[in-house]
């Protein structure tokens, strides 16, 4: 049995399949396992609290897990030693949640791109078409991460704040989420996942994008992203290679970046929301 993964900070998705890819369970949910910022423990008990995967765990011949936070060495490792705990007879493979678009996105196996995530975090790469490449190391959600749902969840509470946001948002934003000074706070420094927290408010951005307000705080988020992270390709985009985008903030702002590109000259290739659907049909073809 093959268990793949697509995890994120907010959440995991994790599909089981036979080598013909035939489904062996419907999709598994568990919170997300990003091993940057849970410690060892947080992350055993998220997988052992899934009945689904427990049931399992024997059967299980390979595990690809791709995942945020998975890109430095450290907590790369640290995630595979738990998951080879938990799957004894399983070969595991955890790789960084770029190469899970990388492989959802492109045409081909060997397809030169730009491979962008705009999820709960942002990050963006080039492939070669053999190897991942990236010339900026990510300093996570607190310095970087324009673009994602936590940078927009987070200029939107500020906007709020600040008495930016038109005065008929900040009257729908403040139904929809309780804004009180006190709850941000501890949502925000004494709770896990605060990046996964920030990310929860930045739905309310599609809920009203017929707002100026809206389209302009998206458009500033995409320009930022380009120009930190999009752009440091630039010898490479020159060449023609599209730039693909992964996960819900860029499928939601399709028009948005298409905009975005034709101000930056580059050319915009497919859009994933949810990359595991693709990645299953790329390890059946590759297994």
């Amino acid at each position: 049995m093959i268990l793949i993964t697509d995890g994120g900070s907010t959440k995991c998705d994790w599909i089981a399949i036979d080598e013909k890819g035939n489904l062996k369970t419907q999709k598994i949910r568990t919170k997300g396992l990003n091993p940057a910022i849970l410690s060892e423990k947080k992350l055993n008990k998220i997988i052992r609290k899934s009945n689904e995967l427990m049931a399992m765990s024997d059967e299980v011949t390979y595990v690809f897990f791709y995942g945020a936070g998975c890109g430095t060495e450290n907590p790369r490792l640290i995630l595979k030693a738990i998951l080879e705990g938990i799957f004894p007879n399983a070969k595991v493979e955890v790789q960084e949640d770029t190469m899970a678009a990388v492989r959802a996105c492109i045409n081909t196996n060997d397809e030169a791109s730009v491979v962008c995530i705009l999820g709960t975090g942002s990050n963006c790469s080039y492939f070669d078409g053999e190897k991942l490449h990236q010339r900026v190391l990510s300093l996570g959600y607190t310095l970087m991460d324009e673009a994602s749902g936590n940078y927009y969840g987070k200029e939107l509470i500020r906007d709020y704040y600040f008495n930016v946001m038109p005065h008929d948002l900040k009257l729908a934003f403040d139904h929809k989420h309780n804004l009180e000074a006190d709850y941000i706070k501890y949502n925000l420094y004494k709770q896990p996942n605060p990046n996964a927290y920030l990310a929860n408010h930045a739905e309310f951005m599609f809920l009203n994008k017929d707002s100026d307000y809206i389209k302009n705080l998206i458009k500033r988020g995409l320009r930022q992203f380009t120009e930190h992270m999009i752009l440091q390709f630039k010898e490479e985009l020159n060449t023609g290679v599209p730039v693909h985008f992964a996960g819900s903030i860029a499928y939601f702002s399709q028009e948005e970046i298409r905009e975005v590109a034709e101000e930056y000259g580059f050319k915009v290739g497919n859009f994933v929301r949810r990359p595991i659907d693709g990645l299953v049909e790329y390890h059946v073809k590759n297994i």
